[in-house]
């Protein structure tokens, strides 16, 4: 095939949410970009630690403008077509640095997570497996525009649900896993290189804007 007409590589963010140097959700993290990488899409495996940022102030905003770790994350994000996220539960929500983090994100314009694919993954030390976390992450997300993936994938007893080499002890966990990351690659591939379509993006219902019409289409 000729180089100019060759699909465009298709890039992953991949990143744990959690703080804690030897969290399981940076394994997970980890575990999944590897089945990222296997579907030929480019990765980029990140940490929480990558972006560091203060708690959202609208002061310190208006002040000094938004943090650099705010804006790393935003520049990692809008380099991608997709983004995975394995976030820890908190008390059945979303863990604070990862809501700040959006929190900020937001700000930036133009919005980065409008239109890109997410796909959520949790790890519990409970029986859950942080499962009520991800449901409660979907809502910020959703509402910024992010296309989450309907299908999940959460692991309970993650203290005990990794072997030595990394992959999951389970092996009906495993192939669950394998088969959710591969079944979001596909939609991701589609979406990126065959999809038709028309778009202007409004930032909250009832929103005027003065955007162009957006095409993309694939000869």
């Amino acid at each position: 095939m000729d180089a100019d007409l060759a699909p465009a590589a298709i890039r992953v963010l991949v990143f744990g949410a959690a703080l804690r140097t030897d969290s399981t959700n940076a394994r997970l993290a980890s575990l999944a970009a590897g089945l990222v990488a296997d579907s030929g899409a480019e990765v980029d495996l990140a940490r929480m630690r990558d972006f560091a940022m203060p708690l959202y102030d609208g002061d310190v905003e208006d002040a000094e403008g938004l943090p650099p770790g705010a804006l790393a994350l935003s520049e990692r994000i809008g380099q991608c077509h997709a983004f995975v996220i394995s976030s820890p539960e908190y008390n059945a929500s979303v863990p604070g640095p990862l809501k700040n983090a959006i929190d900020w994100v937001s700000r930036v314009r133009p919005q980065p997570f409008k239109t890109k694919h997410a796909l959520l993954l949790s790890s519990s030390p409970s029986m859950i497996g942080g499962n009520r976390g991800l449901w409660a992450l979907r809502v910020p997300l959703e509402h910024l525009g992010t296309r989450v993936y309907p299908d999940m994938f959460s692991l309970p007893r993650a203290h005990e649900g990794f072997t030595d080499d990394g992959r999951l002890a389970h092996p009906g966990a495993q192939e669950r896993l394998a088969e959710t990351v591969s079944g979001f690659m596909r939609l991701v591939c589609a979406d990126v290189r065959f999809v038709c379509l028309h778009r202007r993006w409004y930032e909250f219902p009832g929103d005027r804007t003065d955007a162009p019409v957006t095409q993309r289409v694939e000869d």
